[in-house]
């Protein structure tokens, strides 16, 4: 796989892409799909492009975590990145990789704050300071090059996160006064794709063997999902089992939201006043674990039969995440903005219910009740 082309160009070296992403590319890879190999842009400090450029850009991803019943524990070799460069020291080589006629696609993955734009930032920094401005610069190098526009597919949790990235690229013409042409080319020509990536990636693992040779090493679970937009002009990307093309990627977000997202906060709410610290404790619980269980099936899943893809199955899937037992996931980590998350996350169904049923769903009632008088005490 050394001698496959660069074609992928990767705005972010965290942890969550390299276990996700890009391990799918190296496993589609080792199947002979043959999509390219993934340079990856650092923009902030030098260490982990350090690191992968020491181990030749292969590390491993420990799957770990619950599933179908059973405690799941392996070890995946990732051989996808061919080198990772730090944007300060290596923007000619990064910008020559824009002009690359093997180039086809730009993965990001820079957090909701990724998106802000930087005012001290122009048309002619080397490099600028935000991710858009970057991307737009990188773009408009293909563009002069007389080279095919991209596939650009941005992995931030934001929906409808392709049409806000390629927002911030026009917006950034117009303010740099940029040709007209190129604002064409970028619309046009380049294919912009929505996503929702949902993977919970907990970084290095303690005291794990591999860690004596590769310190880059990293955790992920086994539940792994990304819906990917599908357009007819975008070049076609890998076939893997956690991927699912789709015209429409807002019924995951609506999936994802009320029903693993709920079940975190219902969860919180339900399991602290019990002393439950971790996610994994309170669900282990029989008590909070049978009404959890509840509260999903018998007032949620039946608001989103038929406008989401197997809600039930999703809700199974949720719990068997919550029972990981190598994950410590905090109660304290979700509990912020948790005035707006009951709103999103249960009282947008606790209206729906209403309205579908004509009456008020008791558990969902309750616990939002419940949380919100714990916000005033």
């Amino acid at each position: 796989m050394n001698t496959l082309p660069e074609t992928i160009l990767q705005f972010g070296s965290g942890r969550f892409l390299r276990a996700f992403a890009d391990l799918f590319i190296h496993q589609a890879n080792l199947e002979g799909q043959n999509v390219g190999r993934v340079v990856i842009v650092q923009s902030t400090g030098e260490d982990r492009a350090s690191a992968l450029a020491k181990q030749g850009g292969i590390y491993h991803v420990v799957i770990r975590g619950y599933e179908d019943g059973k405690v799941i524990d392996r070890v995946e070799e990732c051989t996808s990145v061919s080198r990772a460069l730090v944007a300060g020291s290596a923007w000619d080589e990064i910008r020559r990789i824009a002009r690359s006629p093997e180039l086809k696609y730009v993965l990001s993955n820079t957090t909701e704050a990724g998106y802000t734009l930087d005012a001290s930032d122009t048309a002619e920094s080397a490099p600028p300071k935000s991710f858009p401005a970057k991307l737009l610069l990188l773009l408009r190098e293909r563009f002069e090059a007389g080279q095919p526009g991209l596939t650009i597919i941005p992995c931030e949790l934001m929906e409808g996160n392709a049409d806000l990235l390629l927002k911030t690229q026009l917006d950034l013409c117009d303010r740099w006064k940029l040709a007209p042409a190129l604002k064409t080319w970028l619309s046009n020509e380049c294919v912009w794709l929505h996503t929702l990536v949902d993977r919970i990636v907990s970084g290095t693992p303690k005291d794990h063997p591999l860690l004596a040779t590769d310190p880059m090493v990293i955790v992920g679970e086994p539940f792994a999902f990304f819906a990917l937009e599908e357009k007819a002009k975008a070049y076609p990307f890998i076939k893997h089992p956690a991927i699912t093309r789709t015209p429409d990627v807002k019924p995951y977000f609506l999936r994802k939201v009320r029903i693993l997202n709920a079940a975190h906060t219902a969860l919180l709410i339900k399991a602290v006043p019990r002393g439950f610290k971790l996610v994994r404790e309170a669900i282990a619980d029989p008590v909070l674990e049978a009404w959890l269980n509840r509260l999903l099936n018998e007032e949620i899943v039946p608001l989103l039969k038929g406008r989401v893809e197997e809600p039930e199955l999703f809700a199974r899937q949720t719990l068997d995440r919550f029972r990981n037992p190598f994950l410590d996931h905090k109660f304290s980590d979700i509990f912020l903005h948790q005035e707006s998350k009951i709103k999103i996350r249960l009282q947008s169904s606790q209206a729906e219910y209403e309205t579908k049923f004509g009456k008020k769903p008791p558990l969902l009632t309750e616990v939002i009740s419940e949380g919100i008088a714990s916000l005033s005490s």
